[in-house]
């Protein structure tokens, strides 16, 4: 595990809390376990803002107005990256987790995810949406380390939170790190 920046006790002064990272790294394993931890209401980007049954997206302006509602809220952890909406999460956020697994380890993830789910739904997703897996979310993970990790690290730093930032770079790092929020 690295923790960045100087985080003295991880989350423990942390009521609003963000899980970001590529998909397939852990995010809402990850957030669900520091949900019962620390007793902070769990938020699913997927499920609470993004899908609608049958894999229909929310238009826009209804996303942005749930994520609005959502972060207004005084205690949550929230997992998901979307990186359109950062503008509207990170100025609430008290805390940010970032998944940074490895490229393969990210795949291996969303593929195991696929497997163990196919043809029904994850728990973090709305009903009617089997889970799936696409040739291009598979090239999404393989080039988020280049497209999405710039950017990330810009949003972090112009909202003031690379000093509340932790970075976990293994699912072992992150077990560690969630069983010592416990």
């Amino acid at each position: 595990m690295n923790i960045t920046f100087g985080l003295n006790s991880p989350l423990i002064e942390a009521d609003r809390i963000l899980v970001i990272g590529c998909p397939g790294s852990g995010k809402s394993t990850l957030a669900k376990r520091l949900s019962r931890a620390l007793d902070l209401d769990y938020i699913s980007m997927d499920r609470d803002f993004y899908w609608q049954p049958g894999w229909r997206k929310r238009p826009r302006d209804e996303i942005d107005r749930r994520i609005t509602k959502a972060v207004a809220e005084e205690r949550w952890i929230m997992d998901g990256t979307g990186l359109s909406s950062f503008h509207l999460r990170l100025p609430r956020a008290d805390a940010v987790i970032w998944l940074r697994l490895p490229r393969y380890a990210c795949l291996y993830g969303a593929v195991s995810r696929a497997f163990r789910y196919f043809g029904r739904n994850r728990p973090e997703l709305p009903d009617g949406c089997p889970e799936r897996l696409s040739l291009d979310a598979l090239a999404y993970i393989w080039n988020f380390e280049r497209d999405a990790v710039p950017l990330i690290g810009a949003a972090l730093q112009d909202h003031g939170l690379a000093n509340s930032t932790v970075i976990i770079r293994s699912r072992k790092a992150a077990d560690r790190f969630a069983a010592r929020s416990a």
